[in-house]
């Protein structure tokens, strides 16, 4: 029987894959905010359904079957954000952390009438599609970090980390999020990033910079 616990281990691997991160025990403990020997529980439940096997080195790989379910729950999930801000209106950067609750419960019908409303295609509110892109097949789509922009070049803001929320609402308040377009003025010796959003002067650090990935242009 598939568990929403289950479910989510499944998808936090996949994202650490998808994240350059060895999708390793300790780090499965930190981005679920559980305890090792909680993640080490559910690590024996799910080699023993045969969704996963774990290497000597300690890395979890994915069978199939194991990594089936985790893009289908990501899947969901993308279309629970679209349904939320599209069809509800809810605000973009308050969507997450309901599809993360809502994904568990919609039915292969749901998900059915879902896609004929909104299509299968169109990117989250966050920017990112539900094919989860590491860093380097985004630097292949001519992507880069804010932190690593030129400067006296447009940009436009293509993904944003979407497992932050206090990153988000802060971002919306300087308005920017996906789409926006700014003018990188300069990468300063502090880390941060200066740049113009709709004419006005916006200064970010690094921590909130590194979270977001723009497109030249």
């Amino acid at each position: 029987m598939i568990t929403i616990s289950k479910e989510d281990y499944l998808k936090a691997i996949v994202r650490a894959e998808a994240e350059g991160q060895a999708a390793i025990p300790a780090a499965l403990a930190e981005g679920l905010r559980v305890t090792r020997p909680a993640v080490t529980a559910a690590l024996k439940r799910l080699r023993k359904d045969g969704l996963l096997r774990v290497t000597k080195d300690g890395t979890i790989l994915l069978t199939n079957q194991g990594r089936e379910i985790a893009l289908r729950t990501i899947f969901r999930h993308h279309l629970i954000e679209r349904m939320l801000t599209e069809i509800f209106g809810m605000p973009w950067y308050a969507v997450h952390e309901e599809a993360e609750r809502l994904e568990h419960a919609v039915s292969p019908a749901f998900e059915k009438k879902l896609v004929e409303k909104l299509g299968a295609g169109n990117t989250c509110p966050h920017g990112n599609s539900f094919h989860l892109l590491s860093d380097a097949e985004r630097r292949k789509r001519g992507l880069c970090l804010l932190h690593e922009a030129s400067a006296k070049k447009k940009y436009r803001v293509d993904t944003i980390y979407e497992r932050d929320r206090k990153l988000l609402e802060f971002l919306d308040q300087h308005g920017i999020r996906p789409g926006t377009q700014i003018n990188v003025q300069s990468q300063n010796y502090d880390s941060t990033t200066t740049m113009l959003v709709a004419n006005r002067p916006v200064r970010l650090g690094l921590a909130a910079a590194r979270r977001i990935w723009v497109a030249a242009g």
